[in-house]
C-alpha cells in the first residue's frame, strides 16, 4: 500500500496490481489517496479553464420502454409486459414529459430503455410494427428528432448495446450517448445464478466493442462501472484499465461514472449489501489516478447518501444528469437531491456548482468530427460559446433537426487535380496528427502478432520442399491449394527487406499464374477509357492510411458543384470515355439526397454514361442519413442512375488489422453485407484489397479467400484490383506505424496468388499503374494480371499520398507501357465488353484524357 501511494503521489502511472491494491485502501490510507486523486482532478479542471468548478446536467428522464431482452439480477427497471399498460411510450407522452422539462429549464433528454425488446417480446415487436418502425432503434431515433424539433431539448441515448452501422444512424439526432461498461468480469456474464448469466447484451467483450465503436465514429460517449454486484477489486481494476484504453486510444469517452451498487425490492439480488460508502470513494479515487487529469469523473448524487464531501475529496468533477422533475427510474427509491441543494453541499466543499450540456465542453468547443452539423444549431443555442457549458440566459425552444440545406456548393481546391504539385498544403501532416486519429503509442499495442519465424507465412522459415509441393498443387489443382501452401508461395518473395527470397520459385509461380491467366481470358491487356471525379475530399472518418482526406479549413480542401461533376463527365465523354468513377471524402455537410443527386447530374449531362460510383463506405454513410436500409438505399442508387459499384474501402478485411488502419472506417462485416446486397440487387461490384502496411501475408491469403466466397455465393465481381500501399505522405507510416509498402518482390507474388486462388472465380485481375511503376506493371502483367484499370484523367487519393506515376496516362503511354510485353492491348467497357466505334474513334482522337487536365505534368516530366 506504501509503495503504491508513493507512486501515486509522484504522478507516477499505475499498473494493474498497484490500482488493486489502491482499491483497498480505507481510514487514513483512503484520506491520503483522495488527497492524492484530488490534486489531480485540480490540475485537470485547471488545464481547461474551469478551476474550482464541478458539473452537472439539468434534464429529464425518459423511460421509452421497460422491456429488455436481458435478465440482470439487480434490475428493478426492466419489467414484462403484462405489466405495462402500453409497450412503449407514445410520441405525445415523450413530449409531453421533454416539454414539462423545457419549462423547468432542463436542456437534456435523457433516453433510456431496454436492449432490443423486440428480440424477446413479441408484444414489442407487434407494438413497433403497428406503429410503423422496424425496430426500437428506429423509434429512438425518431423521437430524439421530435424532441430536438419540438423542444429544444438535445438528446442523450442510453439504448444498450449498438452495433458501428447503429451508432451512425443516431449520431445525427444525438449529441451524446452512452453504456455502461459495468464490469469486465466474465464470471459474472457466464456462471449461473450471477447478475449477468443468461443476458447476451452484458458480455464484457460486447460492451467493449460498443464503446471502440462510438470511438471509432465519433461518438462523444459516457460509460463507467458498477460497482458492488459480485465483481472482484481485480476485476474492478481491469475494468478501469479496459476504459482507460478505449479513452486513449479513441479519445471520445467524454465521462467515467463510478456508480455504487443499491439492493433493491423484487430482484434476484434484493439480499446483497449496498456497496460500502468508503469503497465508493476510494474506486472514484483510483478511476482519477487511473484515468488521468484529463478525464471527467462522475458519481450519481442520489446514491451516495450525505457524503457529498468525500466524493469531492476522492475526485469526481461531474454529478451527473439530475432531474427537477422526473424520478431516477433505474433508482426509483432514491430521489434527486434538489439542485439548490447539490449546489450548497458543492460549495461546502470548496466547489461550485455550474451547469453543462449532455455533451461535454471539451467536446462542444472541439466540434466537428464530434459534433454533427445537424445538431450544430441545437447546441449552439444552449452552449456558452466560451466555456462550452451551458448558457445561463438559454432559450430552451424547439429548432429544425434538417438535413444541411443547399446541396453541392463549389468551395475550395477544385483545381487540386491539376496543381497537387505546385500548390496548397507545404508540410507532411496535418496540424492536428497527434491527436486526430487517435493516440499513436495506444494504437501500437493494436498491431497485429508478426508470425513467428518457423511458422506459416514468415518468409525465411519455409522450407524449400514446401515451396516447391505448393508450386504443383498451383499448377495441377489450383483450386485445391492450401492456406498452407499459398503462404508459402507468397513467402517466396521474402520479407521487407528481401530476406529468405527464392527468385526461382517466384519466377515458376509468376509462369503459372500468367498461364491461368491465358486459360481465362486469352492474351488480351485490357483498359478503360474514364474520368475519376473525387467531389470532395473534406472527410472526417480518420483512415490512418489516408493523405486524401482534410479538413473543411484546410488549405487543398474542396467540393464540386454538381454542375461541375456533370461538367467533369461531359468532358469525359467528348475525350471518348465509357465511365466516371466517382467517390469521395465522407463530407458532414453533404445532405443525405447526395449520392443520388450526383448519379442523376451526370445521367441528365451524359445519358450513355457508365456510372461506377460510391464505396460501402459511402453506401452505409448515406443509407445512415436517409435511415433506410442498405437494400433500400442502393435500389434508391440505381434507380438514380448508379450502374456498378467501386469495391473500395475493403483494405484488408480483417478488423484487427482495419481497427490499426482506420479509426472510423466500415468494420468487415458491413463491407460484405454492402457488397453482397449489392450483388442480390442486380448491381455489379469490382474487389480491392489495399496490402503492404501493417497486415501480413496470412492475412493477404484470407483476404482473398473471403473474396471468392462471396464471388462463389453471388458471382457479382467483375474483377479483382490489387492496390499497394502508398506509404510517403500516409499518417500511418509517418506515425511510425505501418511500413514503407510491399516490396517489387511481394507485388509480384502477391498478383500471381491472386490469380491462382481466384481462378474459375474472377477472370479479371488488374494493377494499379498508378502505385506501380511502369517497369512492375509489365513484370505483374507476365504473372497474371490482365487489366491496368483506366486512363482516369484525374486521379488525386494516391497523388496526395505521394504516389509519383501521375494523375493519367494516355492510350500511347499504356501502349508503350505494355509493347515489350508482346501481347496485344485493346480498350474495353466497365463490364468488359466492348466499347462502340464512336466511343473508341473519340478515344483515339483525344489519346484518352481529356484536354483540360492536360496542363498537369508528372514529376518525372518536370
Amino acid at each position: 500500500m506504501r509503495r503504491a501511494l508513493a507512486r501515486a503521489r509522484d504522478g507516477k502511472a499505475l499498473d494493474l496490481a498497484e490500482a488493486t491494491v489502491l482499491l483497498h485502501a480505507r481510514d487514513e490510507h483512503l484520506d491520503t489517496l483522495l488527497g492524492y486523486a484530488g490534486r489531480v482532478r485540480d490540475a485537470g479542471l485547471e488545464a481547461v479553464g474551469r478551476q474550482g468548478i464541478i458539473t452537472y446536467s439539468r434534464k429529464v428522464f425518459i423511460p421509452l420502454t421497460r422491456l429488455c431482452r436481458d435478465r440482470c439480477g439487480y434490475c428493478t427497471f426492466a419489467t414484462a409486459p403484462h405489466k405495462l399498460d402500453s409497450m412503449f411510450l407514445s410520441p405525445d407522452e415523450v413530449l409531453e414529459i421533454a416539454r414539462q422539462g423545457a419549462a423547468m429549464g432542463c436542456k437534456e433528454a435523457l433516453f433510456t430503455l431496454g436492449d432490443r425488446p423486440e428480440d424477446r417480446w413479441s408484444q414489442a415487436r407487434d407494438w413497433l410494427h403497428a406503429h410503423g418502425y422496424d425496430d426500437t432503434l428506429s423509434y429512438v431515433r425518431a423521437m430524439a428528432i421530435r424532441v430536438l424539433e419540438e423542444t429544444g431539448l438535445l438528446p442523450h441515448l442510453n439504448p444498450g448495446v449498438m452495433t458501428w452501422r447503429d451508432l451512425q444512424r443516431l449520431k445525427p439526432v444525438a449529441p451524446s450517448m452512452g453504456m455502461m461498461l459495468e464490469t469486465t468480469s466474465r464470471r459474472l456474464f457466464e456462471e449461473k445464478g450471477q447478475p449477468h448469466y443468461g443476458s447476451p447484451d452484458k458480455d464484457p467483450a460486447v460492451r467493449l466493442r460498443v464503446l471502440e465503436d462510438a470511438g471509432r465514429t465519433n461518438v462523444p460517449f459516457t460509460s463507467g462501472i458498477l460497482i458492488g454486484i459480485g465483481e472482484t477489486v481485480e476485476d474492478r481494476a481491469e475494468s478501469l484499465f479496459a476504459l482507460r484504453k478505449v479513452a486513449r486510444e479513441y479519445g471520445g469517452l467524454q465521462e467515467v461514472i463510478v456508480q455504487n451498487f443499491r439492493a433493491k425490492p423484487d430482484t434476484a439480488m434484493r439480499g446483497m449489501p449496498d456497496a460500502d460508502l468508503q469503497e465508493l470513494a476510494a474506486t472514484i479515487a483510483v478511476t482519477r489516478l487511473v484515468m488521468g487529469p484529463k478525464a471527467r469523473v462522475q458519481a450519481p448524487p442520489n446514491l451516495v447518501d450525505a457524503e457529498y464531501g468525500l466524493m469531492i475529496r476522492a475526485g469526481i468533477d461531474d454529478w451527473g444528469g439530475v432531474s427537477p422533475l422526473t424520478p431516477d427510474h433505474v433508482n426509483p427509491e432514491r430521489p434527486w437531491p434538489q439542485i439548490d441543494d447539490l449546489a450548497a453541499h458543492t460549495a461546502t466543499a470548496g466547489f461550485a456548482l455550474r451547469e453543462r450540456l449532455t455533451i461535454y465542453p471539451e467536446f462542444v468547443l472541439a466540434g466537428e468530427p464530434w459534433l454533427d452539423p445537424r445538431l450544430h444549431a441545437h447546441v449552439a443555442a444552449l452552449a456558452d460559446p466560451r466555456t462550452g457549458l451551458a448558457r445561463e440566459d438559454a432559450v430552451i425552444v424547439g429548432r429544425p433537426w434538417q438535413e444541411p440545406d443547399g446541396g453541392f456548393v463549389s468551395l475550395g481546391r477544385t483545381d487540386l487535380h491539376t496543381a497537387i504539385d505546385t500548390e496548397g498544403r507545404s508540410g507532411d501532416r496535418r496540424d492536428d496528427f497527434d491527436h486526430v486519429y487517435g493516440d499513436w503509442e495506444a494504437l501500437k499495442e493494436r498491431l497485429p502478432a508478426s508470425a513467428p519465424a518457423s511458422a506459416p507465412g514468415a518468409g525465411p522459415g519455409v522450407h524449400l520442399g514446401e515451396v516447391r509441393q505448393a508450386l504443383r498443387q498451383a499448377a495441377d489443382d489450383p483450386a485445391g491449394l492450401t492456406d498452407a501452401q499459398a503462404l508459402a508461395l507468397l513467402d517466396a518473395a521474402g520479407d521487407q527487406n528481401g530476406v529468405g527470397a527464392d527468385d526461382a520459385a517466384l519466377e515458376e509461380l509468376c509462369r503459372i499464374a500468367d498461364d491461368l491467366r491465358r486459360e481465362a481470358v486469352g492474351d488480351d491487356v485490357t483498359y478503360v477509357v474514364n474520368r475519376n471525379i473525387n467531389f470532395t475530399n473534406v472527410c472526417y472518418t480518420g483512415c490512418r492510411f489516408c493523405a486524401f482526406a482534410q479538413r473543411r479549413t484546410d488549405a487543398d480542401a474542396y467540393t464540386l458543384s454538381l454542375d461541375q461533376v456533370a461538367d467533369r463527365a461531359w468532358e469525359g465523354w467528348q475525350a471518348g470515355a465509357t465511365e466516371v468513377c466517382m467517390q469521395g471524402g465522407i463530407h458532414p455537410d453533404l445532405p443525405g439526397s447526395a449520392y443520388f443527386d450526383i448519379a442523376r447530374a451526370v445521367k441528365a449531362r451524359v445519358p450513355e454514361m457508365h456510372v461506377h460510383a460510391f464505396s460501402p463506405m459511402e453506401v452505409i454513410n448515406g443509407a445512415s442519413r436517409t435511415n433506410l436500409s442498405v437494400e433500400e438505399w442502393l435500389i434508391a442508387a440505381r434507380e438514380a442512375g448508379v450502374d456498378s459499384l467501386p469495391g473500395t474501402a475493403a483494405e484488408i478485411l480483417d478488423d484487427d488489422v482495419r481497427w490499426v488502419l482506420t479509426k472510423g472506417k466500415l468494420p468487415t462485416k458491413e463491407w460484405v453485407e454492402v457488397i453482397s446486397t449489392a450483388h442480390r440487387v442486380g448491381i455489379p461490384t469490382t474487389s480491392t484489397m489495399m496490402y503492404g502496411h501493417v497486415d501480413n501475408h496470412a492475412h493477404w491469403v484470407q483476404h482473398i479467400r473471403l473474396i471468392r466466397r462471396i464471388q462463389e455465393e453471388t458471382g457479382g465481381f467483375s474483377e479483382f484490383v490489387l492496390l499497394p500501399f502508398v506509404h510517403h505522405s500516409a499518417p500511418i507510416y509517418l506515425a511510425g506505424i505501418a511500413r514503407p509498402g510491399p516490396t517489387a518482390r511481394e507485388n509480384r507474388a502477391v498478383h500471381a496468388l491472386a490469380r491462382i486462388l481466384l481462378h474459375g472465380a474472377i477472370k479479371n485481375i488488374q494493377c494499379s499503374w498508378v502505385k506501380l511503376r511502369d517497369d512492375l506493371c509489365r513484370q505483374v502483367l507476365q504473372g497474371g494480371v490482365n487489366d491496368l484499370g483506366g486512363t482516369l484523367m484525374e486521379e488525386t487519393i494516391s497523388r496526395m499520398a505521394g504516389s509519383e506515376n501521375g494523375s493519367f496516362k494516355t492510350i500511347t503511354e499504356i501502349e508503350a507501357m505494355v509493347a515489350p510485353t508482346g501481347r496485344r492491348i485493346r480498350q474495353r467497357t466497365t463490364s468488359y465488353g466492348v466499347p462502340d466505334s464512336e466511343r473508341v474513334a473519340a478515344a483515339a482522337a483525344s489519346d484518352g484524357v481529356c484536354q483540360s487536365v492536360r496542363t498537369f505534368l508528372p514529376l518525372e516530366r518536370l
